[in-house]
């Protein structure tokens, strides 16, 4: 797993359009085309390529305080073997909304979601029933100071 680099296809008008679809994921193909001087038929092309190369996806984002998930968590999980092969296994954990290779004390990073501290528990013995799993050491959110999706084009 790497970490890829920035397309070289991604000309100035795509990171444009790309930002005026972080500011607002429901802006019309019109006025995005306003906005960087192409036409409404051209900017619907470009989205398309960039969400058929999986560079863009356009979704919902939620805050999971205000759906029924009060507890937020990271899980620091040290493995024997391939953590390659483990993350791949956490993959099917519904709760896990983020999976991270990494250097240093850690192997993987799971940033998991639960509906309260009964159900991370439970979580916590799923993943550490795994058998790769050598030790888990979890950091619970106490407050989200700041969450951005608005990065990566400049």
């Amino acid at each position: 797993m790497s970490v890829p680099e920035t397309s070289p296809g991604l000309d100035e008008i795509s990171k444009r359009i790309i930002e005026e679809l972080q500011h607002d994921g429901r802006r019309p193909y019109a006025a995005i085309a306003e906005s960087v001087g192409l036409s409404e038929a051209a900017v619907r092309q470009r989205v398309k390529r960039l969400i058929d190369s999986k560079l863009l996806q356009i979704v919902a984002v939620t805050d999971p305080l205000k759906v029924g998930f009060s507890r937020q968590a990271m899980v620091g999980v040290k493995v024997s073997g391939s953590a390659e092969t483990a993350a791949e296994h956490f993959e099917a954990l519904s709760e896990i909304v983020y999976i991270l290779l990494t250097a240093g004390s850690f192997d993987i990073l799971l940033e998991v979601v639960c509906e309260d501290d009964a159900h991370l528990l439970e979580l916590l013995g799923r993943i550490r029933s795994f058998p790769a799993v050598e030790s888990t050491e979890t950091f619970m959110y106490l407050k989200l100071q700041k969450d951005r999706y608005d990065w990566g084009t400049r």
